[in-house]
C-alpha cells in the first residue's frame, strides 16, 4: 500500500498550490489594497474551469491513459507557472487583478481542473476497498498542505521572496512531480482504457449508480454553512486591525495544521473500521456547535485571540468531515461501472467545489449587502442541512 500512497500524497501535494494561490494569497492581497468583500469574492469566480471537468472526465476515461492525462496537464501547470512569473502582482489602487493575469490564472485552474480527473481516477484504480480510509487521509492531507504551502507560505515569505521566483520554484515544483507521475511503478500497472458500452444516455448512466442521487445531494450542502463563515471571517479581523502577514500564519499554516490533523484523526478512526456515515454524523454535530461559538465570539464578546482559535478548532472539524466524505464519495464511485469511474467521480467532486464556491464567492456580496450578523445566522441554518440529510443516507453506502 505504501507504494500506493506516496506518489499519491506527492501528486495530491501539487494539485492544493493553485487552490492556495487563491484561497489564500489574493483574498488577503485584494483586500489589503482596498477592494471591497464583493470584489474579493467575485475573484473566486476563477475557479470557473473546476465546475466543467464533466466535460473532459468522458476523454480521460475512455483516451489513453489517466497517467499520460496526469503527466501532461502536470507539466503544463508548470508552463503557466513560468508566464506567470513574468507578471507582478496588483498594485495598491488598481481596481483588480490585471487581465493577462486574470487568463493565465484561469489556465492554471483549467489546468489542475484535468489534473484532478486524472488523479481522481488514478485513485479510485488504484485502491482496493479496504485502503479508502488511509487514500483519502493521504488525498485530503497533502492538497491541504500544498494549499498551505501556496496560500499562507507565499503571505509570509513574500516580503523577501520576489513573486517571479515563487512562481518558477513553482514552475519548478510542477515539472518535478510530471516526472513522478510518469515513473511512479504504482501509476505503470494501471490498464489502459477498454471500449465502453455506456456512451449513450451519460447521466442517465450516472445516475443509475447506487447511492449517487443521496452522494450528489450530501456533497452539495455539506460545506455551505462552513465556506461561507471560513471566507469571511479572516477578512473581517483584517477589518478589525489584524495584520496581512499575521492573517497569513493563522488562516495559512494554524488553520491548516488544525485541518490537516484533523483529517489525519478521520483516516485513523475510519481504518479502525469506524462506519464513514456515523463519523460524519458525530461530526457534524460538533461543527455546528463550534461555529456558533466562533459567531459568539466574534460579534459579542470581542476577543479576537478566541476567535483566531475557534476558527482553527473549525478547520480541525471541518478536516474530519472532508476526509469521511471524500471516503463516501469514492466508495460510491467505485459501484459504478470501471469504464464509468472517472465521469462519476468527477460528477461528484464537481458537485462538491460547487457547493463549496456558492458560498465562498457570494458570502461578500452577502455581507456587503446585509451586513455580516445575518450572514453568519445564515451559515448556521446551512450548517444543519447535511445533518438532516444524514438520515436519509441508504444502506449501499453503510
Amino acid at each position: 500500500m505504501h507504494g500506493k500512497l506516496l506518489p499519491l500524497a506527492g501528486l495530491y501535494l501539487v494539485q492544493g498550490l493553485p487552490y492556495g494561490l487563491q484561497s489564500g494569497l489574493l483574498p488577503i492581497l485584494l483586500r489589503a489594497r482596498g477592494l471591497s468583500l464583493t470584489r474579493v469574492g467575485l475573484a473566486k469566480g476563477l475557479y470557473a474551469p473546476w465546475l466543467f471537468k464533466l466535460a473532459w472526465a468522458p476523454l480521460v476515461d475512455r483516451r489513453g491513459s489517466p497517467r499520460a492525462w496526469l503527466t501532461l496537464s502536470t507539466a503544463a501547470l508548470g508552463m503557466v507557472c513560468g508566464l506567470l512569473a513574468a507578471l507582478p502582482p496588483t498594485q495598491t489602487g488598481q481596481a483588480g487583478l490585471p487581465t493577462t493575469m486574470v487568463g493565465l490564472l484561469l489556465l492554471l485552474n483549467l489546468g489542475a481542473a484535468v489534473q484532478d480527473v486524472a488523479l481522481d481516477t488514478v485513485a479510485v484504480q488504484l485502491l482496493e476497498p479496504r485502503e479508502l480510509g488511509p487514500g483519502n487521509t493521504v488525498q485530503v492531507v497533502a492538497y491541504k498542505l500544498g494549499a498551505a504551502l501556496a496560500g499562507g507560505g507565499l503571505l509570509a515569505f513574500l516580503p523577501s521572496l520576489s513573486w517571479p521566483l515563487l512562481f518558477l520554484l513553482l514552475a519548478a515544483t510542477y515539472w518535478l512531480a510530471a516526472a513522478l507521475a510518469w515513473t511512479a511503478p504504482a501509476l505503470r500497472q494501471l490498464p489502459w482504457p477498454q471500449p465502453s458500452e455506456h456512451t449513450s444516455h451519460l447521466l442517465q448512466n450516472l445516475l443509475a449508480v447506487p447511492g449517487t442521487l443521496w452522494t450528489a445531494g450530501f456533497v452539495l450542502t455539506y460545506k455551505l454553512g462552513e465556506q461561507g463563515a471560513s471566507s469571511l471571517f479572516p477578512l473581517l479581523l483584517l477589518d478589525h486591525g489584524a495584520s496581512a502577514p499575521e492573517l497569513g500564519l493563522w488562516s495559512g499554516f494554524g488553520t491548516v495544521a488544525c485541518s490537516i490533523a484533523g483529517s489525519s484523526l478521520g483516516g485513523a478512526l475510519l481504518a479502525r473500521h469506524w462506519q464513514s456515515l456515523s463519523l460524519l454524523r458525530s461530526v457534524l454535530w460538533l461543527r455546528l456547535g463550534g461555529l456558533v461559538c466562533q459567531t459568539t465570539l466574534l460579534f459579542h464578546l470581542d476577543t479576537p485571540g478566541m476567535a483566531l482559535l475557534s476558527l482553527c478548532l473549525q478547520h480541525f472539524l471541518g478536516g474530519l468531515v472532508t476526509t469521511a466524505t471524500f471516503t463516501v464519495m469514492m466508495h460510491c464511485s467505485q459501484l459504478a461501472p470501471r469504464a464509468l469511474q472517472a465521469t462519476h467521480y468527477s460528477l461528484l467532486a464537481t458537485l462538491e467545489l460547487l457547493g463549496k464556491l456558492l458560498l465562498n464567492t457570494l458570502a461578500g456580496v452577502l455581507a456587503d449587502g446585509f451586513g455580516p450578523r445575518p450572514c453568519f445566522t445564515v451559515f448556521l441554518v446551512l450548517s444543519t442541512l447535511p445533518l438532516l440529510d444524514l438520515g436519509l443516507a441508504p444502506n449501499t453506502l453503510a
